[in-house]
């Protein structure tokens, strides 16, 4: 696979590697791959905030952060991320900026049969890897011909080759069990992701409440609503936040700015993460990962 040329202009490409800890560009292998990943893993949050905001101001003409550069402006100045479509985007052309065959691909979570989800696929030598902006393994996960399980408690990952394509199974709260997602379309194009992006509007889990996910080491948080879920080898906690402590779990743990989180209350999006969910419940999930079936 030829790799595409330079998406991001090298100047937004040095300050991203630098807030990421990286004195020089890492090289464009395996061992580069798993360095950059890690540390977006690390500093680079999944949430919906921006996306909360765009939905409440009426003039807003497209949904925030479907261009990488919009992206990672806002990342570095304000600390906010995104949901799958615009951080999968944004992982994508960086990744190709750095000189790695990245190219996006799109999924189905839950395994429903649409494309609902964005992923990236990294050819290296002669095999691909797959690094999600959404699910946060922290490690590259190889889409090649045999079943795969992480070896993390906290951050688990599994894969399995299946009818000409792969099934990946990321565990993660608040989801009871491990979610499926089936890679339908690969490679698509920038186009396919912003229309994708754009459809959420009507339909998303991520419209009406607050989430906001980060990795810690040994410790995943996540924030549904005002619901703060912890994950540790040991266990999962779970517990309410008043509103006091949501704008501090988003300032201090997440790293955003105070003037996004002020845009985002004056939105109402505080109040409607107190509010109950609303909508129709997801699909049940058939079907269990590689390492819980039997035989």
């Amino acid at each position: 696979m030829d790799r595409p040329p330079a998406a991001l202009p090298p100047p937004l490409v040095e300050r991203v590697l630098g807030r990421f800890g990286f004195a020089a560009a890492p090289a464009a292998g395996l061992d580069g791959l798993r360095a950059v990943y890690r540390a977006w893993c690390a500093r680079v949050p999944f949430d919906n905030v921006r996306k909360m905001v765009a939905l409440a101001t009426p003039e807003t003409p497209a949904l925030p952060g479907g261009h990488a550069a919009d992206f990672f402006d806002h990342w570095l100045t304000h600390g906010a991320g995104g949901t799958c479509w615009p951080s999968s985007n944004a992982l994508c052309e960086l990744l190709q900026s750095l000189g790695f065959a990245a190219r996006r691909v799109a999924g189905s979570m839950r395994d429903v049969g649409v494309a609902n989800h964005a992923s990236v696929k990294v050819r290296i030598d002669a095999g691909d890897w797959v690094v999600d902006s959404s699910m946060l393994s922290n490690i590259p996960v190889p889409a090649h011909d045999a079943i795969f399980i992480a070896d993390d408690p906290v951050f688990a990952i599994e894969i399995e080759p299946a009818g000409g394509t792969h099934v990946l199974w990321c565990d993660f709260p608040p989801n009871p069990t491990y979610l499926p997602c089936r890679l339908l379309a690969d490679p698509v194009d920038h186009d396919f992701y912003l229309a994708a992006y754009e459809a959420t509007r009507g339909r998303s889990p991520f419209n009406q409440r607050l989430y906001a996910r980060r990795n810690h080491p040994g410790e995943m948080r996540v924030l549904v609503g005002n619901t703060l879920h912890v994950k540790t080898a040991p266990r999962l906690t779970s517990r309410n936040l008043t509103r006091l402590e949501v704008v501090a779990f988003l300032h201090e743990d997440v790293g955003l700015s105070e003037e996004i989180v002020a845009r985002w209350i004056q939105c109402g999006g505080l109040e409607a993460s107190f509010a109950p969910a609303t909508g129709p419940k997801p699909p049940p999930v058939s079907g269990t990962p590689p390492s819980q079936r039997v035989g």
